[in-house]
């Protein structure tokens, strides 16, 4: 295959659902999203059956791209707090690459939103407000691998994901959520003085508060998009 008709299949798992589109060399889709609904329990034989499934449905391809809601080294997985326990150590870029036949690479899906939206200039964050709190952080455009601060305390005895992952948001309501929001954005600044923050994920459509001019939410399409990026 051409290097310039390179089709890259991007991938991200998410705790309610998956997602899946075709991408062509330079990033650009190559068609419309595909969605499943996450298995419960999401285990991994239940989400690589679904995953295999995705990729059936997406045609040819040549690679592939995931993104998935963890700490990931080297394609092994190492948590997945909002997934299911059977995924610790489990090596998913090895097990997708057996099941479709093609290369797979896999990475944070924080990391791949933040490939996706970040300018490369400065010091930049992002946040992923979904089932659970995503965080990347960037220096000149160069990833910081494995930061994770959704399990570190935030306030009153709780996490940032505890606070702010979507099953707070059903709990206490989007305006109580959304004051939440601004004082987790306000204590992340003055831990790490960062240039810029983006806001992605299924949540940030439930934003309603004035944000910090140094704050964009971006789609949560870049999550997808990014993922061309692993292939650079």
């Amino acid at each position: 295959m051409e290097e310039g008709r390179m089709k890259t299949l991007a991938i991200d798992i998410g705790g309610s659902g998956l997602k899946a589109l075709l991408l062509d060399e330079q990033g650009n889709p190559l068609g419309e999203r595909d969605r499943i609904k996450t298995p419960k329990p999401a285990t991994p034989k239940a989400v690589m059956g679904l995953l295999v499934e995705l990729a059936q449905r997406q045609g040819d391809f040549d690679r592939v791209s995931v993104g998935f809601p963890g700490i990931v080294r080297k394609g092994v997985i190492y948590t997945a707090v909002n997934l299911h326990p059977d995924w610790q150590e489990y090596d998913l870029a090895t097990q997708l690459s057996h099941s479709v036949g093609k290369p797979v690479r896999v990475a944070n899906d924080a990391d791949l939103q933040g490939m996706g939206a970040i300018s490369g200039e400065g010091v930049e964050m992002v946040i992923t407000l979904g089932t659970g709190f995503g965080t990347a952080l960037f220096t000149e455009g160069h990833l910081v691998p494995n930061i994770e601060l959704a399990h570190h305390r935030f306030r009153k005895g709780e996490t940032y994901e505890e606070q702010l992952g979507r099953a707070a948001l059903k709990k206490i309501g989007a305006k109580t959520w959304n004051a939440r929001l601004l004082k987790a954005i306000e204590s992340l600044s003055r831990v790490l003085n960062y240039d810029r923050l983006y806001l992605g994920g299924g949540e940030v459509k439930h934003i309603e508060v004035e944000l910090p001019k140094n704050v964009t939410v971006v789609s949560n399409l870049l999550g997808l998009l990014g993922g061309i990026k692993l292939w650079s």
